[in-house]
């Protein structure tokens, strides 16, 4: 996790950890809820039950309170897939990966889309320092199924000479697209067929 546990040049106390944590909990919901511009510090005080000066104890300003969220909602959206993505070695696997992200937006009701999408809609043309910071996200996250494909090739599943960056960035690329189609629409099937697609784009690399 990247987010700094330092407020000047102080450590964070458990409980300040809690509370900082609270803010940036509330801070995503609202965000992934109402869109950046209608979640408000006020709003977010409120849901975070803090108080203005505890809210800018933590953080200066809302774009360093944006940066810590988008910490938050990498951490969230990694955390639920890592634990597939960490072992995918076989097309049973991404098999898996696409389950996991089904069920990930069914439960929220096809509501807010990805977290990561959403925020790079909002601010990826106003805020270059949040615009990098969602780059590395995508790459953290590109990153581990690059990891995966090779795997998968070294295994002897994909053929020697894929382009496993190349395959990642599409595969991601994808799913981004499908998850956007399964909010407007609210139906969770869109996602399922784009990540369907690719996994059987892959079986044509088999060797």
């Amino acid at each position: 996790m990247t987010t700094n546990t330092l407020v000047g040049s102080r450590a964070l106390t458990p409980k300040g950890l809690a509370t900082r944590e609270r803010i940036v909990a509330a801070a995503a919901e609202l965000i992934l809820e109402h869109g950046m511009d209608s979640a408000k510090l006020e709003d977010i005080q409120a849901a975070a039950h803090v108080s203005a000066s505890q809210l800018y104890h933590y953080f200066t300003d809302k774009s360093a309170l944006i940066l810590a969220v988008i910490d938050h909602q990498t951490e969230m959206v990694l955390g639920t897939q890592r634990a597939v993505l960490d072992r995918l070695d076989s097309f049973a696997a991404l098999e898996e990966w696409r389950e996991v992200i089904v069920r990930s937006i069914d439960s929220m009701h096809c509501v807010g889309g990805c977290p990561l999408g959403s925020l790079a809609g909002s601010l990826s043309e106003s805020d270059p320092i949040a615009r990098t910071a969602l780059a590395n996200s995508f790459a953290r996250w590109q990153g581990l199924l690059v990891s995966g494909l090779q795997t998968m090739r070294d295994r002897g599943e994909l053929r020697p000479d894929i382009d496993a960056d190349a395959l990642a960035l599409g595969i991601l690329a994808s799913v981004q697209g499908g998850l956007l189609l399964s909010q407007t629409r609210r139906d969770s099937s869109s996602v399922r067929t784009a990540v369907d697609m690719s996994i059987s784009y892959l079986r044509t690399l088999r060797p």
